[in-house]
């Protein structure tokens, strides 16, 4: 079954407003903007019905405009990168480390929901930390709304490791978490984790290297 973000997503492409898709899939006008900010928009006759007064289609014209201003900042901003080094993937990787990596036990992993973020941190693993596919597990967490299968099979596509490096699959099912969070999250957050499988450079030796790389890096902030 398709998530609720690919269901927005149709509709959305189909022409139909942030609130006629909240009526429909019960998602936030909130998420909604979140999820297409840099979409293009083109309302469908339904919609244009519905907002026949000259502020919305003024809006819809904003929208659109914005959107391709967009697009021209985030493609000039991206070339001005230019290809990574190995040093700047190493620096990379550890920032991102910093961020959503383990620190207060001596074990590594790397917890997201972002795709790019995942990919990233593992080409970080495999180039720089010299593991390889058998050294590197994952796990999900979830919603219970989400199709477990289905997640599997996206973060699988999305890092490239096949499902038998999948471990068990954690499902919250807290009350307190809000709708807006569960629909951010369509295949919930992946952690990958680093198994050493017996060689300690590969497990707490690499830990010990992170730290040190951390505070190399920190110490001269």
């Amino acid at each position: 079954m398709s998530s609720v973000r690919e269901k927005a997503t149709i509709l959305r492409d189909q022409g139909y407003s942030y609130n006629m898709i909240k009526n429909e899939l019960g998602v936030s006008v909130s998420t909604m903007s979140y999820w297409f900010s840099s979409r293009p928009y083109v309302p469908n006759a339904a919609t244009l019905e519905r907002i026949k007064n000259g502020s919305a289609k003024n809006g819809i014209a904003r929208h659109n405009e914005r959107v391709e201003s967009t697009k021209k900042t985030i493609f000039t901003a991206s070339r001005e990168i230019g290809k990574l080094t190995h040093r700047d993937l190493w620096l990379l990787g550890l920032g991102l480390y910093i961020g959503e990596g383990s620190k207060s036990i001596e074990s590594v992993r790397i917890v997201n929901s972002d795709p790019e973020v995942i990919r990233i941190s593992l080409r970080w693993f495999r180039e720089v930390c010299g593991l390889g596919d058998e050294n590197l597990i994952l796990s999900l967490n979830i919603y219970p709304d989400i199709n477990e299968a289905a997640a599997i099979d996206y973060w699988s596509k999305v890092t490239g490791l096949p499902k038998s490096n999948f471990r068990k699959t954690q499902v919250d099912r807290r009350n307190n978490k809000s709708n807006k969070l569960r629909h951010k999250l369509s295949f919930g957050t992946i952690q990958i984790r680093v198994r050493s499988n017996g060689d300690t450079n590969k497990g707490v030796v690499l830990f010990r290297r992170i730290r040190g790389w951390t505070k190399g890096a920190l110490d001269q902030v």
